[in-house]
């Protein structure tokens, strides 16, 4: 049978204040278990929350962001339900009237087309503490300095309908709120978090099927492995005429593995009510013109200056501006090396291989965008070959030297690029191979004739001590050989 595949996304964002979203308790990652949590963020009998400015500036920000509408008038209700992480036996969040309304968010499809994938609503809400397992044999430990740290949880439409298009659209998402500041996106510390929404229907049925949650996937390739997974199941049981149970599920990406976490859970068993707390707040044109206009550059606005400012094509232009620490990285590089396409391909090649297969952000890289911008114009200006430069990249990034000229001059990898010398070395190359000159000279199809040159260039750069310019002897040895 075929069947539809129906996503939608649930996405927990942690906004970059540096105190809590109802307290002056510190945000800051890293303290001591138990240490950043005061009797506002744990409901202590006396205490009352007061709403955190820049919560709601930051929230403004990114609907503004996302094409919504902004609430005016903002509510905060009581979500209510008893877990060991969560001090206060309810949740601080809104249902009712969420401060972002309805927007939406533009991906990029392999297809080459761009797909609207719609927003519901957005809305603040506190976190919660953290179950910790690791350390304790049998038993479960409990860290609240998370306790109410403020979170957006952005939720979409069901409009994505494969695993590529939700990574897309997360992938978006995660490019708008780093560009715009309101969270370091750092999916390892738990800074953004993707629940997924996942159901199955005949193919070309108007009716939805039963769908499932997976909850707190913290990367682009657990989501990914997450919804094949997902999808292959419910593909299973429906396949052999079983029903699919409305649940929440939780996925282990080690070992692509999911179980039952709880049944799925509707807004009246959570007793939701108005936090009597806390009035609603009100946000006047003022406070939401004075966010538009701290809006920084965004994605689609950085990938079009990028085509337009350095002739980078769409794909290379897209890839480096989802990023902005990647975009300014890009930037800096140019700023030295002169030679966009170059930089480009530099850093979507041996750069981010090196940073994807040690873990490292870009803020980590011990090679600065200065140091490959030099790196490129001895790349450009034939100083250095190809090989020649990825054995200055190895040294620059494991510290061994600074200084891209001082280390092509220390290991000897200065390119030849003298023709006399070079063709010197051409004719003494093709004097120790007459056979394959005669066979080269005596073939006529064209493609062949190519392949056959790439023969001639291993003794040639043996002869150089891989020194000579790759492109010189090329055009030496066509000219040699007719």
């Amino acid at each position: 049978m075929q069947w539809d595949i129906v996503i939608g996304l649930e996405i927990h964002v942690q906004l970059a204040t540096r105190t809590k979203i109802f307290s002056g308790s510190s945000t800051a990652y890293g303290a001591e278990p138990n240490t950043q949590a005061n009797a506002v963020d744990l409901a202590m009998p006396g205490t009352l929350p007061v709403p955190n400015e820049q919560a709601f500036r930051y929230a403004v920000m990114f609907g503004l962001a996302v094409n919504a509408e902004i609430e005016r008038r903002s509510v905060f209700e009581r979500k209510n339900y008893f877990y060991p992480d969560l001090p206060k036996g309810y949740q601080t969040t809104q249902l009712e009237r969420p401060i972002v309304g309805p927007g939406y968010v533009g991906i990029d499809l392999e297809n080459g087309e761009t797909k609207r994938v719609r927003i519901h609503h957005a809305h603040l809400e506190e976190d919660a503490g953290k179950s910790l397992h690791e350390d304790f044999h049998g038993m479960t430990g409990v860290d609240l300095n998370r306790a109410g740290t403020p979170l957006i949880e952005v939720v979409t439409e069901p409009d994505m309908n494969n695993a590529a298009e939700a990574v897309a659209f997360a992938r978006k998402l995660h490019g708008i709120v780093t560009s715009l500041g309101i969270c370091d996106g750092d999916m390892s510390q738990g800074s953004m978090r993707f629940d997924v929404n996942i159901s199955l229907k005949p193919k070309g049925s108007d009716k939805l099927g039963t769908r499932t949650e997976t909850k707190n996937l913290n990367s682009f390739r657990f989501m990914e492995q997450a919804i094949a997974h997902e999808v292959e199941r419910q593909m299973d049981i429906l396949e052999d005429g079983g029903t699919i149970t409305q649940e929440t599920r939780l996925y282990n990406g080690d070992r692509d593995e999911s179980r039952s976490m709880r049944t799925k859970e509707e807004a009246n068993d959570y007793r939701y009510f108005p936090c009597p707390d806390l009035l609603p707040v009100e946000i006047d044109e003022a406070f939401i013109e004075e966010a538009r206009a701290s809006l920084p550059e965004l994605p689609d606005a950085r990938k079009a200056r990028f085509m337009e400012q350095y002739g980078l094509n769409d794909y290379d232009a897209s890839l480096l501006a989802s990023d902005s620490r990647l975009a300014a990285f890009f930037e800096e590089t140019v700023k030295h090396g002169k030679d966009a396409k170059l930089a480009a391909n530099w850093i979507q090649g041996e750069f981010s291989a090196r940073l994807n297969a040690e873990g490292k952000s870009v803020a980590q890289s011990p090679v600065s965008g200065k140091q490959l911008g030099d790196l490129v114009v001895r790349i450009a200006d034939n100083t250095i070959s190809s090989a020649g430069a990825k054995k200055v990249f190895e040294a620059l990034w494991t510290g061994e030297n600074d200084d891209v000229d001082a280390i092509i001059e220390a290991k000897g990898l200065k390119q030849v690029s003298d023709t006399g010398e070079l063709e010197k070395m051409v004719d003494e190359v093709l004097a120790e191979m007459p056979d394959q000159v005669a066979q080269y000279q005596q073939e006529e199809d064209p493609k062949k004739r190519k392949k056959m040159l790439g023969g001639f260039m291993g003794p040639l750069m043996k002869a150089s001590k891989g020194q000579g310019n790759p492109k010189l002897f090329n055009e030496i040895l066509q000219k040699k050989l007719g």
